[in-house]
């Protein structure tokens, strides 16, 4: 009897550490979503950071950033397409922050290092993914027609 499934290859190594890495990235995602949450309900910065006690500038950002950071955490931890946008944007939000607006926000350099970090990483693996697809695509089959 013939199998009627059909072939399924196995994931290389580095996709499976491409996994690995976005699931790693979902895992800050989480953290900073809850740092932006504690500082909006007043858990953290000794009641300071409170929601009714900050600038326009910060409540807009702020909550931006506790509702899209949890959402960029579920869509990199399930490896579907949208995660990584949603989480660009949010490292984007953050970059204009302490950025472009150091007045408002203050200045993080090292997460802003960091989040280009990740960024450069993305792409890195990406690259590789497509150079190891592309090559396993050129190889001569023997089960082509």
């Amino acid at each position: 009897m013939l199998h009627d499934s059909a072939h399924v290859p196995k994931p290389s190594l580095t996709e499976i550490l491409f996994g690995l890495f976005l699931r790693l990235v979902s895992a800050s995602c989480i953290w900073f979503a809850l740092n932006y949450w504690a500082m909006l309900i007043g858990f953290s910065h000794g009641g300071a950071g409170r929601f009714d006690l900050l600038t326009p500038e910060w409540r807009a950002a702020a909550t931006a950033l506790a509702v899209i950071y949890p959402v960029a955490a579920l869509g990199l931890w399930l490896l579907v397409s949208w995660g990584p946008v949603v989480w660009v944007v949010a490292a984007a939000i953050e970059i204009v922050m302490y950025e472009f607006y150091p007045a408002s926000f203050g200045t993080r350099p090292l997460l802003v290092v960091l989040h280009a970090a990740v960024a450069v990483t993305f792409i890195l693996f990406r690259a590789a993914i497509f150079y190891q697809r592309w090559r396993l695509a050129r190889q001569v089959r023997v089960d082509s027609p």
